[in-house]
């Protein structure tokens, strides 16, 4: 058998023995996980914006240190779960890394991905942080809110546009 019929060669587990990201389903998930973090107190929904929601959610900006914490601790936007994260010490890896998402991602791109990924991308494995309507399966605790508030989607923003 040849070096490639081996590389072709179904694992043990009934796989294809590529990486788990070639498969397309679960390279469009790690993309779409892209997003990141972010919600509001039982605020709209941020309006359809094409690729992006250009203006602040709230008319503050963000604080990027306020950002960092909240993209590196465990809750409540857990961040770290899928996304490996300049300086964290957890990280996941079902996400693409966040190093230097600032420089593929203007602001409104990011504000868009981190309020409601599922506008980018519906199949994606990455929650909405700053959306109510039609989900399924809230925690109730999460019932009638978003996770995060329009503040802390901004600061998180900020700190992903400083990731260069």
């Amino acid at each position: 058998m040849s070096a490639a019929d081996t590389a072709r060669r179904p694992s043990r587990r009934g796989r294809d023995s590529s990486p788990s990201c070639a498969t397309p389903g679960r390279r469009a998930a790690a993309v779409a996980c892209l997003a990141l973090v972010a919600g509001c107190a039982g605020g709209p929904a941020p309006p359809d914006a094409g690729d992006g929601i250009p203006a602040s959610l709230d008319g503050r900006s963000g604080d990027a240190a306020r950002g960092r914490a909240l993209v590196a601790a465990r809750d409540p936007a857990n961040c770290v779960l899928c996304h490996s994260v300049p300086g964290a010490l957890a990280a996941g890896n079902l996400g693409p890394p966040l190093a230097g998402v600032g420089s593929r991602l203007d602001r409104a791109q990011l504000r868009l991905r981190v309020a409601d990924e599922r506008r980018v991308m519906p199949e994606t494995i990455m929650p909405s942080y700053f959306r109510i309507e039609g989900l399924h399966d809230v925690a109730p605790a999460y019932r009638g809110r978003t996770i995060l508030d329009a503040q802390a989607v901004e600061d998180i923003v900020a700190y992903l546009a400083a990731l260069q």
